[in-house]
This record gives C-alpha cells, sequence and structure tokens, in this order.
C-alpha cells in the first residue's frame, strides 16, 4: 500500500479518473445513440487499452495496475454502450 502523499494521489487518481466515462455512458443510454461518438476513436482507444492491460497487470506499481484495471472496466461500458446505440449494429437492442 503507498505510504508518500505523491504515490496516494496518484493511486486516488488512478480510480477517479476512469469515472469520468460514467457521464459519457449515460447520455448515450439516455439519448438512445452514439451518433456523435467515433467509431474509429472508440475502437482504437479500447483496443490499446487492452494491448496496455497485460503490462499494467505485470507492473509493480500499484497506480498503474489500479489505473488499468479501472480503465478496462470503464472503457469496455463505453465501448459496449457505444456500439449498442450505433445505428445499424448488430447489437442494436
Amino acid at each position: 500500500m503507498p505510504t508518500d502523499l505523491i504515490s496516494i494521489l496518484g493511486l486516488i487518481a488512478a480510480v477517479v479518473m476512469p469515472l469520468f466515462n460514467i457521464p459519457l455512458i449515460m447520455r448515450v443510454i439516455q439519448r438512445r445513440s452514439s451518433s456523435d461518438i467515433s467509431m474509429w476513436w472508440a475502437a482504437g482507444v479500447w483496443g490499446c487499452i487492452i494491448l496496455m492491460t497485460p503490462a499494467g497487470l505485470r507492473s509493480n506499481d500499484m497506480v498503474w495496475r489500479v489505473f488499468n484495471i479501472m480503465n478496462v472496466i470503464f472503457f469496455t461500458m463505453v465501448f459496449v454502450v457505444t456500439m449498442k446505440y450505433r445505428k445499424g449494429t448488430v447489437l442494436r437492442a
């Protein structure tokens, strides 16, 4: 567990930063449309996060590990919701 102030602040930021995806997720769900979100962007960011995850999980740095876990969870939610509410996709409800 981190004990110095910089590590504690980094750990807090690692948890909080991915939470800023929640308003985006909620907006897409409320509008029932993700047409204003680039699918290339969403797929590119999600793909990079997935490719970085193994390195993040192997790291000894707790801040990096926690950030990776939180980012995978919340950006996967962004990607799934974006795909689901995209007009003309297979995932359309």
